[in-house]
């Protein structure tokens, strides 16, 4: 069976380096659900991966007359998918929202073994990144995304007003913000959009 698609596969990207177009239409046929789908997964956005997936036939017939797939057609049109999909994220990484991260815990119970190693590695990073502000500061974000105490609780128990609290949040959580644009990996950054939708 396996040799089959493999042959099968091998033979269409043949006839897509000969410029048949209608190599395109059937692999086109074959596999533009599951790309679309697989897409959409992490995007949430119908346009965008319709988009996307425009792009991959579109390289895909542009690059035809060099075209060598080694892998089989399926694994290869998945690759590029999902690149083009990083690269969306990779260019609007800025637009990611901090809110993402909160409550990260209870979106861990589908996670996988590199999802939980990867999360391990940001709850170490954002302790350091926490551990690097002012004392105040620190202390207010511990209070407030820790202990889940509201700001008017916080301002009471340290004596300074609500306004001083939000202002230490806010704080804090741009210093997170600009350190996870570099921390964050692709991959990361797809299973945090995954999990919050």
């Amino acid at each position: 069976m396996e040799t089959n698609v493999y042959r099968n596969d091998q033979l269409l990207v043949q006839r897509l380096n000969a410029s048949d177009t209608s190599a395109l239409s059937d692999i086109y046929n074959a596999y533009w659900q599951p790309l679309f789908l697989s897409s959409y997964n992490l995007l949430k956005s119908k346009e965008l991966s319709e988009d996307i997936i425009q792009d991959v036939f579109l390289d895909l017939w542009n690059k035809r007359e060099s075209l060598i797939i080694n892998i089989s057609l399926k694994a290869y049109l998945y690759a590029c998918t999902r690149y083009k999909v990083y690269e969306y994220f990779r260019k609007n990484k800025n637009k990611l929202r901090v809110d993402l991260l909160d409550d990260l815990n209870k979106r861990l119970t589908e996670s996988t073994p590199l999802t939980k190693l990867m999360h391990k590695e940001l709850v170490q990073h954002i302790e350091n990144v926490v551990a690097t502000l002012p004392e105040k500061c620190r202390l207010v974000y511990t209070l407030s995304r820790e202990q889940k105490l509201s700001h008017k609780e916080i301002a009471d128990q340290l004596n300074i007003s609500p306004k001083t609290v939000e202002n230490h949040i806010t704080k804090a959580l741009k210093t997170l913000k600009l350190s996870l644009g570099s921390f964050l990996s692709l991959e990361f950054i797809f299973w945090l959009y995954q999990q919050h939708h």
